[in-house]
């Protein structure tokens, strides 16, 4: 019987004025939202074809906005669900406690900004999944735009990996794959990508955005 997979795409309701803020005062709230909204659909077209030839379930994880909103924007291909408060890292872990919870066996988590986001790279990540290693994706400000866990890696990492950890910084990768050392885990590093939160990530965006 093949293993339970979840991948969870964490996002945001592309709501002018409350998304992509640092992207607003060369686009605007409108222009903002509008690249919010374009660059989370480009994320959902890579993620929806590992529905169909893997089988695994998605979940869009979410701020703003509601289910409905989400549902009517996004259709019905997911599972939607807020993603709750504190920082990204409890806001993971959470993310990750639930799916394994409710059976899965090992998950992936990806944000929607990240423009090289491919279904191949998606599948990737779930086939180097293993129990002693634990799968990410380097971010090019040298945090990082994906993460996979199985039960198990999340059983003996998962406080580790999302606890005090200085989120938005250059060294999250770095520290986090220190810290899997120590745990005894190793890491499985995916292609570096470029996210984009600043004006000079645009050009990053207008190399992948659909025609």
């Amino acid at each position: 019987m093949p293993l339970r997979e979840r991948l969870i795409l964490f996002t945001r309701y592309p709501e002018p004025g409350t998304t992509k803020t640092r992207l607003i005062p060369l686009l605007g709230p409108e222009g903002a939202a509008a690249l919010q909204r374009r660059m989370t659909a480009h994320a959902m077209a890579a993620a929806l074809p590992l529905t169909r030839t893997r089988g695994l379930e998605l979940e869009i994880c979410y701020e703003g906005g509601g289910a409905r909103r989400m549902r009517d924007w996004l259709g019905d291909g997911a599972v939607y669900r807020r993603q709750g408060g504190g920082d990204i890292g409890r806001r993971m872990a959470r993310a990750f406690r639930r799916a394994l919870d409710q059976g899965c066996e090992a998950v992936v988590l990806v944000g929607s900004d990240i423009p090289g986001i491919s279904a191949p790279l998606l599948a990737s990540a779930f086939k180097r999944l293993r129990d002693d290693r634990v799968v990410m994706g380097p971010a090019a400000d040298g945090g990082y735009y994906l993460i996979g866990l199985t039960r198990l890696g999340f059983k003996r990492a998962g406080g580790a990996l999302f606890a005090d950890m200085a989120w938005g910084a250059s060294g999250v990768l770095a520290e986090s794959c220190r810290r899997l050392e120590g745990l005894d885990l190793g890491v499985d590093l995916l292609e570096v990508l470029a996210d984009v939160d600043r004006p000079e990530d645009l050009t990053v965006w207008e190399r992948y955005a659909p025609r």
